[in-house]
């Protein structure tokens, strides 16, 4: 077993404030694998505690586990509302809460449907996932939240241009775009930045193009340099390009 912290319910935090070392807190969603994976690592990297959630806790663990107290692991599913408020809880726990990075999130069906003739569970399905479970941890959030601190919703270019065979993942993404220009305007204490990490060779770009070699795609780490960048600089809330914030 790794030596992280790993929580699994709200209730196994009864003792989080007496933690020694508080420091920054950020909690970053999906980050068994991918960019949130690559993220978390970096995050931790820079001296933050990260409070990492994934639906499956074995991959979570395997994961971020070697960093050991620098992580707390809360494995769950974002669309559960009793789990965000574990998320927070452990957050608030080891420091000022500082960071939220919305980056779990799905795909939809695959092989990628027409909008004329998708199944209409699916896309409520994904609206869930992709805006209304980022959007219900940012409410859980608000309260604890440090003033300046940053809201990172993960995004695609999918939000913005009309590819064909990507209009529920994209629709939803251009959902999550708007409720952080929205939140952004409520909200002048935070930063909230829309970050479009580029294509990457992910698990879920694969699905999106089952059978085909996706192996010429950057790899998630790529993008990381340039969401450290935005999270860490001055830009204001908006929307931005990770690949765009650093020199290549």
């Amino acid at each position: 077993m790794s030596g992280a912290r790993i929580e699994t319910t709200a209730a196994t935090r009864q003792d989080a404030g007496a933690l020694p070392g508080r420091r920054r807190a950020a909690i970053v969603t999906g980050a068994s694998r991918g960019l949130g994976r690559a993220l978390a690592t970096a995050l931790v990297e820079h001296g933050w505690h990260v409070v990492a959630d994934a639906r499956d806790g074995q991959a979570l663990s395997d994961a971020l586990g070697e960093h050991g107290d620098a992580v707390t692991l809360v494995p769950g599913d974002i669309t559960d509302e009793h789990h965000r408020h574990a998320l927070v809880l452990a957050a608030t726990g080891v420091g000022p809460l500082s960071l939220v990075v919305n980056n779990a999130g799905g795909l939809g069906p695959s092989p990628l449907p027409d909008l004329a003739t998708v199944d209409l569970d699916e896309l409520t399905a994904l609206f869930e996932t992709n805006v209304a479970a980022p959007l219900g941890l940012i409410q859980v959030a608000a309260p604890h939240l440090e003033p300046g601190a940053v809201i990172v919703d993960i995004t695609s270019d999918a939000s913005v241009e009309a590819y064909e065979g990507w209009g529920v993942y994209g629709a939803t993404k251009a959902a999550l775009d708007h409720v952080g220009a929205v939140l952004a305007a409520e909200h002048p204490e935070w930063r909230v930045l829309t970050i479009d990490p580029g294509d990457m060779n992910t698990q879920m770009h694969q699905a999106a193009f089952p059978g085909e070699d996706i192996s010429d795609r950057p790899a998630p780490a790529t993008s990381v340099p340039g969401v450290l960048a935005l999270v860490e600089g001055d830009e204001p809330s908006g929307r931005y390009r990770a690949r765009e914030a650093v020199p290549a």
